[in-house]
């Protein structure tokens, strides 16, 4: 501001001596409306910080006068929820999973439970839809094909254990030599001879060379026709569902350097009940198995 201000010849407002390609800033007022408005929300900012949790602290926050909590009011309402369907979550814990679906309250309540916990724990590797990622070598569960068994207690056991990790002595588990030692050739004829037994283009010459070696080094994991051992975790060679890729060099490398893929145990960190639930949710997704007894005792349509 200028000692002598200048007014504006136009609307008689005094100008702030700014001024911009000839264009001069009028010294207008804020109504007052609005200046009481903003100091009342100046006023609401301090009560705020003084009765709710606001600053922010070394290992947490200033808990306000009131106490309240947004952590504590979702854990209510998660205590809430569980205490309503308390009678449903016992009797999932304890029900023979082979009969699950027998109690259509129960095993609707089941599946629905383990789609939240599939969308929280294990859509992040197996995808939302739980198609799985080919690429990284994360299953597809919308198919029958099974590593280690697809019915229901089958997956039950693999969410509570896990697959190779160090967390579990019981966790699921089997290991791929390398087969480096063999000559280029060699590893060459063998992922021929595998792309055979699935009915994929391949060299008859190389593939028939190859049968020998896989006889002599694979057999006894994935069967003489390639069928897979889910004892073991052993693959099906001979159908159409490969879990990293089915391509000559998807083979080759997968023999010089075998991947093999870590699931963590969900136990502990789920509980039974959870465990169970996403157990019925993976299972109606498409792949799921009877077992062998439940096969044999069910009617023939």
């Amino acid at each position: 501001m200028t000692d002598n201000p200048k007014i504006d010849p136009t609307t008689g407002t005094e100008t702030t001596g700014h001024s911009w390609d000839g264009i001069e800033e009028l010294n207008t007022p804020l109504p007052r409306w609005w200046l009481w408005t903003f100091y009342a929300t100046i006023v609401w900012g301090v009560i705020y910080t003084i009765l709710y949790p606001a600053w922010p602290m070394v290992s947490g926050a200033t808990a306000g006068l009131l106490g309240y909590s947004t952590r504590a009011e979702v854990a209510a309402e998660i205590e809430r929820v569980d205490l309503s369907n308390a009678d449903l979550i016992d009797s999932l814990v304890t029900v023979d999973l082979a009969v699950l679906r027998d109690n259509e309250d129960l095993h609707r309540f089941a599946v629905q439970a383990g789609r939240s916990v599939f969308a929280a724990n294990c859509s992040q590797c197996h995808g939302a839809g739980a198609g799985g990622v080919v690429a990284s070598g994360y299953p597809n569960l919308l198919d029958d094909d099974w590593l280690w068994g697809g019915t229901m207690d089958d997956i039950a056991y693999t969410v509570r254990h896990g697959i190779r990790n160090e967390e579990d002595p019981d966790a699921r588990f089997s290991e791929m030599p390398p087969f480096d030692w063999m000559e280029d050739a060699e590893l060459d004829a063998t992922a021929h001879f595998v792309r055979s037994l699935s009915d994929l283009d391949h060299n008859a010459t190389a593939a028939a060379k190859g049968a020998t070696l896989y006889a002599d080094n694979c057999s006894a994991c994935h069967g003489e026709k390639g069928l897979g051992n889910r004892e073991i975790g052993a693959p099906n060679l001979a159908d159409a569902i490969w879990l990293r890729g089915d391509s000559q060099e998807a083979i080759l490398r997968q023999l010089k350097a075998p991947r093999m893929g870590v699931m963590p145990p969900w136990q502990a960190r789920l509980g039974e009940a959870e465990v169970r639930a996403v157990t019925a949710y993976v299972y109606g997704l498409g792949g799921g198995e009877a077992a062998v007894g439940d096969a044999e005792a069910a009617p023939a349509e």
